[in-house]
């Protein structure tokens, strides 16, 4: 019998390197900004960037707080989940239409979908502030819900095209045989199989909503109408000096996501890989 040896494993240092200098771009700046925040003003002058503070203080949390954080948190949550809701209500029977009907204005259909991922936000700007106008939602949460839900569409439906088309074609063949409409096939058929892309497009819309700044800063004016990125940017308006409690701010208004992401990692992970290892 063949005597067993060791398998030998080749390191690969160069990539090892890359990989670490990369994460230390990465951590170096979110270290800095939490530990910025637990500094008092003076000491953001007097401390090196990198040292720890000494003493910490939470006063800056306190300030941030006090203010209308809240509401800012609020107007953003319901805008982020509105839009995501929305877009995945549109853009799912849009995929499954798509990939089922043979019909050619539903092909041209989809050409108008890729078309719409060419078109920068920036320079849809004026027209787009013309239409929010016209429409009497202006300074409301629904103008930041509809824009977002148009420019989310196009990469959306996109992706769940790409999935659906890899789901077998027996199966829905089966279904019809069954006597089931593309409504029932809609539900229990694609809904189901796509949860991996529904997810994943969930958490990139869901990120783009959140962190979006533009449409907040044109198409809303009143306080009350706020979210977090443009309440980060009036904060650092009223405190240009003190950047302590403007990366207090930024620190406030990433907890949510990663909260989000805690909670909801063990179901995006159980989506992402689901069909395999049966």
């Amino acid at each position: 019998m063949p005597r067993w040896r060791p398998r030998l494993f080749r390191y690969n240092w160069v990539a090892a390197i890359a990989g670490l200098l990369w994460l230390l771009v990465v951590v170096v700046p979110l270290y800095w900004i939490v530990v910025t925040s637990l500094r008092s003003r003076q000491g953001f002058f007097d401390t090196p960037p990198l040292d720890l503070p000494s003493p910490a203080t939470f006063d800056n949390y306190q300030k941030v707080l006090e203010g209308d954080f809240f509401l800012y948190l609020t107007n953003s949550a319901l805008v982020t989940v509105a839009t995501v809701g929305l877009t995945i209500a549109v853009s799912l029977p849009a995929a499954h239409a798509i990939v089922h009907s043979t019909r050619r204005s539903v092909q041209r259909g989809f050409q108008l979908f890729l078309l719409g991922l060419a078109i920068p936000i920036q320079a849809t700007i004026i027209p787009l502030y013309l239409i929010i106008s016209k429409l009497g939602v202006y300074d409301t949460l629904t103008a930041l819900v509809l824009p977002g839900i148009a420019f989310a569409v196009p990469l959306t439906v996109v992706i769940l095209v790409n999935f659906l088309r890899d789901i077998p074609r027996e199966l829905y063949e089966a279904m019809r045989i069954d006597g089931a409409s593309q409504l029932r096939m809609l539900l229990h058929l694609s809904l189901p199989l796509s949860r991996p892309a529904i997810i994943t497009v969930m958490v990139y819309d869901a990120l783009n909503v959140w962190n979006g700044f533009l449409f907040p800063l044109i198409l809303t004016q009143s306080a009350d109408k706020r979210v977090l990125p443009l309440g980060v940017w009036t904060f650092q308006g009223e405190f240009n000096i003190d950047v302590p409690t403007v990366l207090a701010y930024v620190v406030l208004s990433t907890i949510p996501i990663i909260a989000l992401y805690a909670v909801g990692r063990r179901y995006l992970v159980s989506g992402l890989t689901a069909g395999f290892g049966r």
